[in-house]
This record gives C-alpha cells, structure tokens and sequence, in this order.
C-alpha cells in the first residue's frame, strides 16, 4: 500500500495505491491523521483509482477518518474508486455520509 498526497490550495487529495486491508491498517491510519493537522486544508479527497483491494478494515480506516474530522472545517470525498470498490462502498452505505465525487 502506497498513499500518494497532493496539495492544491485548501484542497488535500490522497491517492490510495494498492491493497487496504488489516496488514497496513495502522501506518495508513498514522499517515492519514498527520496530514489532516494541515490548518489550510478544508477538502479532502480521496482518490481510490489505483486500489486495487479493500476489505472491513479499509473501511473502518474511512469511517474513523469521517468520524476523527466530523465536527471540524474539513469535508472528506471519495473519488475515482474502480467498480469492485465502488460495489463495497455502495453496499457499506459509506455514500450516505461521504459524498462520491
């Protein structure tokens, strides 16, 4: 697993390269809530194009980032996911609380 992060004006995006899953659950995490610290960013995106897996796990990371930023001035998006993930995050219902862009 790779995270890739761009920074464009107040706009975060993360790109997700690889397999999410337990195995990297922690780093993913630590990484993840380091870059939120940023006072500019107000957008987070994250880019799922080059995921190429995603079990519970990788859910519960996204969820506990939504849940961490909830409250705050920071939106969270989900971006270019490939049909299988986007599938998983259909039926997980993560839609209703983060939007697809």
């Amino acid at each position: 697993m790779q995270l890739k992060n761009e920074i464009k004006g107040d706009v975060l995006t993360v790109t997700f390269a690889g397999e999410l899953d337990e195995h990297i659950a922690d780093p993913v995490k630590e990484k993840l809530d380091s870059l939120f610290t940023n006072p500019k960013i107000t957008k987070i995106v994250f880019n799922m194009s080059e995921l190429t897996f995603m079990d519970s796990t990788g859910l519960g990371i996204i969820i506990g980032r939504y849940k961490k930023l909830k409250g705050t001035n920071k939106q969270i998006f989900i971006a270019r996911p490939s049909p299988g993930i986007d599938k998983l995050l259909k039926l997980s219902g993560i839609y209703e609380i983060i939007r697809k862009i």
